[in-house]
């Protein structure tokens, strides 16, 4: 059975080679490489004892929804992008639920609320030229969603949280930056040759963050 030294390698290689695949136009390989990066931080996870604490099953149902969101945005479509949309936000409810579990400090809270929300609007203020009408709603109340999940993540910091679950929630931020410009802006810059790594690092802090966690 893998440990979770040997999985967190298995999402660090299956990243690498998604990225390189993605990069050289094989896009069927690419989806393959995608399935095994994702499922292994599911496994992370599960290794690191997510089912022994409420909160740590809340973080795996969150991993979950990402994985259905990373399989959607295999698609090309609009429907696709919609569905991965959905599942995402339902992630981060689940991860926000996850650290309003774990217990969360007001100050912490409060101090990370500034800056986040800043970053939300001006976010917003970049997509919406480029956010075709019937997107308009599901890419606010993302927006707000990932935002409050950032912002509860820094929050655990006032109540002895690990650093893993801020750590992720940023780096899970950054990531949809990436996607946000790959499917709206379309850049012609390849985004997720940043946005891949920031995105399964993310995901492999808050897996690992269960084990910081039992007690929750």
């Amino acid at each position: 059975m893998f440990s979770v030294r040997n999985l967190i390698a298995l999402v660090a290689v299956a990243c690498i080679a998604l990225v390189g695949l993605l990069h050289s136009g094989l896009y069927l390989p690419a989806i393959a490489a995608k399935l095994i990066a994702s499922t292994a931080f599911i496994a992370v996870a599960v290794r690191s004892g997510a089912m022994a604490s409420r909160y740590g099953r809340l973080i795996l149902l969150g991993l979950a929804l990402s994985w259905c969101g990373d399989m959607f945005l295999t698609g090309e479509s609009r429907l696709a992008f919609l569905a991965g949309l959905s599942a995402f936000l339902l992630g981060h409810v689940a991860y926000v639920t996850a650290f309003v579990r774990h217990g969360y400090q007001r100050g912490w809270v409060y101090a990370a609320a500034i800056p986040v929300t800043a970053l939300a609007i001006a976010v917003f203020a970049w997509l919406e030229p480029h956010t075709p009408a019937d997107l308009m709603l599901p890419v606010r109340a993302y927006i707000a969603v990932i935002s409050l999940m950032v912002i509860f993540a820094y929050g655990t910091r006032g109540r002895g949280g690990s650093v893993l679950i801020p750590v992720g929630a940023t780096l899970f931020f950054l990531s949809d930056l990436s996607v946000a410009a790959l499917w709206l802006v379309q850049t012609d810059y390849p985004t997720y040759v940043l946005g891949l790594p920031f995105y399964y690092a993310g995901q492999v802090c808050l897996a690992l963050s269960v084990s910081h966690s039992r007690s929750h």
